[in-house]
């Protein structure tokens, strides 16, 4: 019985149980990719027209976008109190919202569908900031699959939620907002209290890279699972039975990596001593905050103090000269002799979000950001509106693909990024930049509305787009270092709001404005008879509706160019950069 409890106790303190914990919560997480989904209903029972929509739109993305609260409120809050904040307000946004569309409670002005939109989004915020904090702080040595695999399953949240609500089987398109508003709320109440640090860097094991392998594989089953399932779907007509059976097929994915837990907890060995000697080690060597910044100071005083033909010297003899030099200098500093002043920091090193911003690499980053990562979410945001003019009634199954291509697009571009900087020594931006071209291809062919054009374009933009957040994030890590990446990559967040409301907010929503305008006028001009024209004049005044291709024909070349654009801005960087990350990775190469 002891050792029963024994083994309780460690499942529950299981950093890999977090882990799949906080799986489960991001696949609530990516409540904005539905927004495709969910804007055709508040449109037509408010009667927006698409700029109204638009505008909506960009509400969502600040929300989406900034979570300068949510990472300070995690600071000082628990976790759990963090999550419990982001699961109000998802609850009290989108729930009142689905109040308001469903005649329920009375209609609000467009401004404050904004601060709803914007509340009921910023809830997710605190979903991915807690389940990233906690992640990151048991697995130390693996953040790179950890953010990945996290991000990603927020990417695949719109196919996932998606696929629930096919299950309701609810003639009521409002019902989608109700299941918005309630069900990620239950599922982070539920689960809260389990997303914590456990002391990940005590749980360091030889199998860590075997139960990775097993969760990529289910998340890379996970995404052609959901996109036959929607495809089919789409496609066929089926029983609500069946569809009832492909959900509990999707559960069983979900649930499927909580066995790596629930095996580490009930059939743990020893810890091999190996293990032990290098956690000892390194938490030894593991500087504190004021030795480390010390040290930067004094070997940056170094760099600029030593003689020049130090390093003609042999290697042994030029470490031993530095460190004398270095020793002196700190000596010198300890007693007051000299004042030591830290140099500016180079491409490479550590920056602080101020000393990022004079910096022309950051602002190319930002706006080949704001190009690139604003037109692929234009398109998500008006996906409804763009399969609607031309002639798909079923949008919901578009919004589930761009999720699922968003998703492969953050697992393959950190994938083939890793490979371009490990094996090549060469700026991971030139894979943003492949990455900003297969997106033009994608707005061209949305653009020609051919037939087909709608499953091909959201194939391109959504890999595309799915690319931008796992190469950016490394990229600045890399060229501005690691000790203020929260400030900095909050700050490069914004281009997306930003890029949403030019694109989406005003160039998408006039264009196809105007071209519902001028459709209703050459229909109803061919009306001759008084009641004809007295009805038109009634037809304007209710949300005009486009169809055809030319809806969003201009639009789409527009995105297409700006993201060749983009596409430059990444080379140019590129260009900039080969020298920094030569000396980061290239020693690695001999």
């Amino acid at each position: 019985m002891a050792h029963l409890k024994e083994n309780i106790s460690s499942f529950f303190n299981n950093r890999w149980l977090v882990f799949v914990v906080a799986v489960w919560i991001q696949s609530c997480a990516g409540i904005g990719y539905l927004f495709g989904s969910l804007s055709p209903t508040i449109k037509r029972s408010l009667n927006y027209n698409q700029r109204q929509i638009a505008r909506l739109g960009v509400a969502k993305d600040l929300g989406d976008s900034v979570g300068f609260l949510a990472g300070t409120l995690s600071e000082i809050l628990p976790l759990w109190g963090a999550l419990l904040i982001g699961a109000i307000q998802n609850f009290v946004g989108y729930g009142w919202v689905w109040l308001i569309v469903t005649g329920r409670t009375p209609a609000l002005p467009l401004w404050a569908m904004c601060i709803l939109i914007f509340v009921g989004t910023n809830g997710e915020t605190y979903f991915n900031t807690a389940a990233l904090v906690s992640c990151v702080q048991n697995f130390p040595k693996s953040r790179g699959p950890v953010v990945g695999i996290l991000k990603g399953f927020a990417g695949l949240a719109g196919a996932i939620l998606t696929q629930i609500y096919a299950v309701m089987h609810s003639p009521d398109h409002a019902s989608l907002l109700f299941m918005v508003a309630v069900g990620p709320t239950m599922v982070v109440i539920a689960l809260m209290f389990i997303i914590r640090p456990v002391g990940g860097h005590k749980q360091v094991r030889l199998s860590d890279g075997f139960s990775f392998s097993i969760v990529y594989s289910i998340c890379l089953l996970l995404a052609a699972y959901l996109m036959g399932v929607m495809l089919v779907e789409d496609l066929v007509d089926l029983s609500h039975t069946v569809v009832t059976i492909f959900t509990v097929i999707l559960f069983i994915l979900l649930f499927i990596p909580i066995a790596i837990p629930i095996t580490l907890s009930f059939s743990q060995g020893p810890r091999i001593p190996a293990e032990e000697a290098l956690l000892s080690e390194s938490q030894k060597q593991e500087p504190t905050k004021y030795e480390d910044d010390t040290q930067e100071i004094i070997f940056s005083e170094v760099e600029d103090e030593k003689p020049k033909d130090v390093d003609m010297l042999p290697a042994s003899e030029r470490q031993k000269r530095i460190a004398q030099l270095q020793s002196k200098l700190a000596q010198a500093a300890a007693e007051g002799a000299v004042r030591i002043k830290k140099r500016r920091p180079h491409r490479g090193e550590d920056f602080t979000l101020t000393e990022a911003l004079i910096k022309a690499d950051f602002w190319l980053i930002f706006f080949s950001l704001l190009l690139g990562s604003g037109s692929g979410l234009t398109v998500i945001d008006n996906l409804g509106q763009m399969s609607e003019s031309l002639g798909y009634d079923n949008t919901h199954v578009f919004v589930s693909m761009i999720s699922i291509w968003n998703f492969l697009g953050r697992v393959g571009g950190g994938y083939f990024s890793e490979k371009i900087v490990r094996e090549y020594a060469y700026p991971r931006h030139v894979a943003m930049a492949a990455a900003q071209a297969i997106m033009a291809v994608g707005h061209f062919i949305f653009a020609m509305g051919w037939p087909g054009a709608m499953y091909i374009g959201t194939l391109l933009v959504g890999l595309g787009y799915g690319a931008h957040w796992a190469i950016v994030p490394a990229a600045a890590s890399e060229l501005f270092g690691l000790k203020k990446f929260g400030a900095l990559y909050n700050f490069l967040t914004l281009a997306n709001p930003a890029g949403s409301l030019v694109l989406s907010g005003v160039i998408a929503s006039s264009i196809y404005d105007r071209e519902a305008e001028k459709q209703a006028h050459m229909h109803h001009h061919g009306q001759r008879s008084f009641l004809s024209s007295l009805s038109s004049f009634v037809y304007l005044d209710e949300p005009l509706k486009c169809t055809g291709a030319i809806c969003f024909f201009l639009t789409s070349l527009i995105m297409s160019g700006l993201c060749i654009i983009a596409a430059v801005l990444s080379m140019i960087l590129v260009y900039r950069t080969k020298t920094v990350y030569a000396h980061l990775y290239g020693r690695s190469q001999g």
